[in-house]
């Protein structure tokens, strides 16, 4: 099922016509290609992503709005008494939707990046994956996959800013913020915590790629752009879910809301894990073990990180600076190092490894002695 919402058409109107952008050989309005031999774990991650694309295509087929302010309403905030929805920062746009943010900046960045998913996510499991290319892939190859992932989503807002976005400086802009603290909080997760999928989960990379702290570039840039839509996806729910609870009572919505962030990230932790079992030079000792336990290990990095990077931005009045931003990714980064390591020393790993023994010695994992032998 395809979720609609309305938003208004100029919020993601772009320097170039918006039909260019969200058309080509991998989308086109509300539909998802089939793609040869995909996998259902492919099809579920992609249902995410129609939401952002089945939201434009309604901004298509209806009128343009424009909202009108009173003269004698002068505030950030104002109320239009022919509308009746919430103006925002003098922009002359309005929103009712539940699932996006009322930032317009915030607004366009969410959905920006739910709609460039498709084409990295279609690269990888849709090409790369499933014809087997990667069999005559070598480091330089593997390392160009990675760039290819990342890089427009850095260069394409940049480029082609969006119109809420162009009388702001590049260091207010949402996606810059976001992507800010993607990149810290991945970098810290591809460079430290990919040492507890060695030593806990008993995880392999077998792929040739050059590395750094022998965990290939190539996932660096990848994470990133996987972290990125599993954030996005996550702010239009915990968004949308605090709009259905917020006549209940306190403890009830928190509950709710913790029970609701440790049900999807447990379900995008096994996602990606089964979205990725077709590629044979990612090993675990045991899959089915990974599959369930190594999941919830996986899911402590969103445990952590959905609730504090929708912050961002997201109250109306209270946009974050990018030193804010920076130190928040940080913090968030320690929180998750410290359970990680908690669960290390306490639990140990999932499956039998090699001197598995070593889970409890004293230290990080990443420390000589710890980890898979070159």
């Amino acid at each position: 099922m395809i979720l609609k919402s309305p938003i208004i058409r100029n919020e993601l109107k772009v320097t170039l016509p918006l039909s260019q952008i969200a058309s080509g050989p991998f989308m086109d309005w509300g539909v998802v290609p089939p793609l040869p031999d995909q996998n259902a774990a492919f099809q579920i991650q992609l249902t995410l992503f129609t939401f952002a694309l089945d939201t434009l295509k309604d901004t298509e087929s209806e009128t343009r709005i424009k909202a009108s302010t009173p003269s004698h309403q002068t505030g950030p905030r104002s109320t239009s008494h022919q509308t009746g929805q919430i103006i925002m920062g003098g922009t002359g746009a309005a929103s009712s939707s539940l699932w996006l943010a009322t930032n317009p900046s915030k607004r366009w960045g969410e959905l920006f990046f739910l709609l460039y998913t498709p084409f990295w996510l279609t690269l990888c499991l849709g090409i790369v994956v499933p014809y087997k290319l990667y069999e005559d892939f070598t480091e330089l190859e593997y390392l160009l996959l990675g760039l290819v992932s990342a890089v427009p989503s850095f260069l394409i807002p940049m480029l082609f800013a969006g119109e809420v976005d162009r009388s702001l400086c590049l260091k207010d802009r949402y996606w810059v913020k976001a992507s800010l603290w993607i990149v810290i909080f991945s970098y810290v997760g591809n460079y430290f915590w990919t040492h507890y999928f060695f030593t806990v989960l008993g995880a392999s990379y077998t792929f040739p790629s050059w590395k750094m702290n022998n965990v290939p570039h190539t996932t660096f840039l990848l994470t990133h752009v996987c972290f990125l839509f599993y954030h996005m996806s996550s702010n239009i729910t915990l968004r949308r879910l605090r709009h259905s609870i917020a006549d209940l009572p306190e403890k009830i919505q928190w509950f709710t809301e913790a029970a609701w962030i440790l049900a999807l990230a447990y379900f995008i932790a096994y996602l990606e894990t089964i979205a990725i079992s077709n590629f044979p030079y990612y090993q675990f000792v045991d899959r089915a073990s990974m599959y369930k336990v190594g999941s919830l290990f996986y899911a402590i990095y969103f445990i952590v990180s959905f609730p504090m990077f929708l912050r961002i931005d997201e109250k109306p009045g209270n946009t974050w600076d990018l030193p804010r931003v920076a130190v928040d990714a940080l913090g968030a980064a320690m929180l998750v190092t410290i359970i990680l390591d908690l669960w290390r020393i306490f639990l140990g790993p999932i499956v039998p490894i090699p001197e598995s023994n070593q889970c409890l010695q004293p230290g990080l994992p990443w420390f000589p002695g710890h980890g898979p032998k070159a």
